[in-house]
């Protein structure tokens, strides 16, 4: 397998989550930092907007609006002029608090659900993943997730992916014309991997950031794994591939464990490392 080298791209965040390539930039949230920021391919850092109850999943509208996940009050945002105008609050649908997100080319937002308070120490319960329209109409599409993290969709908006992180595995539902999600499968079982993350690629294999393992993961349908570039002792915690040409995979790492996310320690960053196959513009 090959192992490219990961180099550091930016430091000093708290928590960051939803990198996103869109508009010559990368996007992420610092979630505990609770700004979303973006960083042209030079890294030039800017601040996007201020997301007090914690930004975490970022998608884009058809018309290039962004969106992000505000996961304490469980609602989704528009970014707007540099301000946070409601899409949607999806807290009626769901238990525990929102997470990660994934917006298709129709507009349709997709937004998971953890199912439990992770962080205050309650007992797991399986979370869903909420649909969300383009007019802000919410409903549940799929449910029995064993915390819904990172998820993806395809080019032809026909198959979506979303990583289960306790579940060790990513599972792909077909997407009905309407939204709704059907054909449950699995599409990796990733064995002692625990995916937070992931990316999809050209070729449609994903990047997977496992968290456990410090390592970022590629994997095609089916489940065979073809890179693996390790993180040395930090977590790795989401992808995307970016750049000019789609072919700089953006790694966020943390220095610490689970127990730490919430300490307010400046121990995350973003690594690149130039893979061959280019992004398929998903998440």
């Amino acid at each position: 397998m090959n192992a490219p080298q990961l180099q550091v791209f930016a430091d000093d965040f708290v928590f960051l989550e939803g990198p996103r390539w869109r508009f010559d930039r990368l996007w992420v949230s610092d979630v505990n930092g609770k700004r979303v920021y973006t960083l042209t391919e030079d890294g030039a850092r800017s601040l996007c907007v201020e997301v007090p109850a914690r930004p975490s999943g970022i998608g884009f509208l058809p018309d290039g609006t962004p969106l992000v996940v505000s996961m304490k009050d469980r609602t989704l945002q528009r970014v707007e002029n540099g301000r946070l105008v409601e899409h949607a609050s999806v807290a009626h649908l769901v238990e525990g608090e929102i997470n990660d997100m994934v917006v298709d080319s129709r507009g349709n937002a997709y937004v998971g659900s953890m199912g439990y308070d992770l962080f205050g120490g309650a007992d797991f319960k399986p979370g869903n993943l909420v649909l969300v329209t383009p007019s802000g109409e919410a409903r549940v599409v799929a449910e029995d997730l064993h915390f819904p993290n990172g998820p993806v969709v395809t080019p032809d908006n026909h198959t979506l992916v979303v990583a289960e992180s306790w579940g060790k595995r990513l599972t792909a539902f077909a997407i009905e014309a309407d939204g709704t999600l059907s054909g449950r499968r699995t599409f990796a079982d990733l064995g002692d991997y625990t995916p937070d993350g992931i990316t999809l690629d050209a070729e449609g294999a994903i990047w997977v950031a496992a968290f456990a393992n410090n390592a970022f993961v590629r994997v095609r349908d089916g489940g065979e794994i073809t890179e693996v570039i390790p993180t040395g002792d930090r977590r790795a915690v989401a992808c995307t591939l970016g750049g000019a040409d789609l072919r700089t995979l953006y790694g966020l790492t943390f220095a610490g464990e689970m127990k730490d996310i919430g300490k307010g320690l400046r121990a995350s960053r973003i690594e690149t490392a130039r893979v061959a196959v280019p992004g398929a513009g998903s998440p």
